[in-house]
């Protein structure tokens, strides 16, 4: 991908991080303040839900986000990117399977009728998707490694494919904001609240966020890089 001309990658990741510390801070307001906290085990089952949108936020997109600009903006060696890219993206994928697991125990334990939604279909897709580019980027480019040939031409499928995934993910975010929230105002909540606001804003922030996280990763690292595709000489 030729990426976007005269556009400074370093300006977006910047952006993604202050983005990321935002996102992080309010959905841990919202689950700790608003919510009441984090538990694995509660006779409260709402505590075990809240885990839920904590660690799909910090753990699969903050975290994920890191991973995918992490292999174009650290000053480090290429191999060594290479393995925090791998290493940013499973536990990512950890943390996210772990919060899709505290999103089933609530639905277990409260009599919830399990994977109804289009959040959760998304959702579990799109874990499983990330969880197959992530084997095949191990496979491919880690070890055992395919040949030089093989590793170029799947290089733009990998990345694409990548990008789809990340998109894929701060959808079901925000279809997860809007039916929790969609299910908190039906059970009482006031729709002008602070906590609504909260849930809100935070969404608006993910989408920010990924859509700096996506420029981030299509823009050249350099201003002065070349632009599109040329030539390769045979000598």
């Amino acid at each position: 991908m030729a990426g976007f001309p005269g556009v400074k990658v370093a300006r977006f990741t910047y952006v993604s991080h202050v983005l990321s510390v935002a996102s992080a801070a309010m959905v841990l307001v919202w689950c700790i303040h608003f919510r009441g906290g984090l538990a694995f085990e509660s006779t409260n089952k709402s505590l075990i839900f809240n885990i839920h949108p904590v660690l799909m936020l910090i753990g699969f997109i903050i975290v994920g986000s890191e991973a995918i600009m992490s292999y174009k903006t650290l000053p480090l060696s290429h191999e060594v990117n290479k393995v925090i890219h791998l290493t940013l993206h499973a536990i990512a994928l950890v943390l996210g399977a772990v919060g899709i697991y505290a999103a089933f125990k609530f639905h277990n334990e409260s009599g919830i009728d399990n994977l109804y939604s289009l959040h959760s279909w998304v959702g579990l897709g799109t874990i499983c998707l990330y969880g197959i580019q992530w084997i095949f980027g191990f496979v491919t480019f880690f070890f055992p490694g395919a040949s030089p040939t093989l590793r170029g031409k799947s290089l733009p499928w990998h990345v694409l494919f990548g990008l789809f995934v990340y998109i894929l993910a701060i959808a079901t975010a925000e279809l997860g904001f809007l039916e929790k929230l969609t299910f908190l105002e039906s059970s009482g909540l006031y729709k002008y609240s602070s906590e609504s606001f909260l849930v809100n804003f935070t969404a608006l922030v993910v989408i920010f966020l990924g859509a700096s996280v996506v420029i981030s990763a299509i823009a050249p690292a350099h201003v002065d890089a070349p632009q599109g595709y040329s030539s390769i000489s045979e000598n």
